[in-house]
């Protein structure tokens, strides 16, 4: 039984983290084919929304699209990825802005959580012993990783807290008080890797219930909408993912019981 789970726990060392980052990419992924397959109503919505012109708003799809596709490329090549995540960084940034996503909080929070998962991916690709912020006093010589995971940790959550539904019924009373739990002891780093491949797990059941996009025909514009929030919610599960192959990091719970 020992050596079966030793060897259980290698192999999940071994691909989760693969795995982990093809979900965590997969909206940029998705998106930048769809500024492919949609190029002219993106850049027609975008000139419309903020009357930039025909050529800026070519630029804007212009920059997601290659923007999404190459940093896909890089993450998954594992070439220059702390590149791509600042790249791809800027994509949300700049898609928040220009969809007018920062004044739908659903919406943010939901890139903040992507961008939670991001900066998990960024902690990953760190090599120990150099640092990216040279020159900056850190407690320790992983002290930026730890904080990264700390971050990311916290703002994964908030895609949690858009799927809270506040009525009386007894199911959704019972979702909301296991998943808030949950949550904080994700977001406080005790028994991180357990709450989050529990909320992994139930985060795949909601999506593929509620965002079955595969089911409403491709011309509605249901269709794209489900499809957006599906990828979004699988590249979140991605970040979780990342959680439970790395752990959570210097700054948590789990780390400080060992010092006990």
């Amino acid at each position: 039984v020992l050596l079966r789970d030793m060897m259980f726990l290698r192999v999940t060392k071994q691909y989760l983290p693969h795995l982990a980052r093809l979900c965590l990419i997969s909206t940029f992924l998705e998106d930048g084919i769809r500024m492919w397959f949609q190029w002219n109503e993106q850049r027609d919505y975008i000139e419309a929304t903020w009357g930039c012109g025909y050529f800026l708003a070519t630029c804007f799809v212009l920059l997601n699209l290659l923007g999404q596709l190459g940093g896909c490329v890089l993450v998954l090549s594992r070439n220059f990825v702390q590149y791509a995540c600042f790249g791809l960084f800027g994509i949300i940034a700049l898609q928040t802005v220009a969809y007018s996503i920062l004044w739908d909080l659903k919406f943010l929070m939901r890139n903040l959580a992507l961008g939670g998962g991001l900066l998990l991916l960024l902690a990953e690709s760190r090599s120990e012993g150099k640092s990216m912020f040279a020159g900056v006093p850190s407690m320790g010589e992983s002290s930026p990783k730890q904080y990264m995971q700390l971050g990311g940790r916290v703002l994964l959550v908030l895609m949690f807290m858009t799927l809270l539904h506040f009525d009386s019924s007894f199911f959704s009373i019972l979702q909301n008080m296991v998943g808030t739990a949950l949550i904080i002891l994700v977001a406080i780093g005790f028994k991180t890797k357990l709450a989050a491949l529990t909320l992994v797990v139930w985060l795949m059941a909601i999506n593929v219930y509620f965002n079955a996009f595969w089911t409403v025909p491709a011309y509605k514009p249901m269709h794209d909408f489900l499809k957006y929030d599906f990828f979004q919610t699988t590249s979140v599960i991605g970040g979780l993912l990342l959680v439970v192959a790395l752990g959570p990091g210097g700054v948590s719970m789990d780390e400080k019981k060992k010092e006990w």
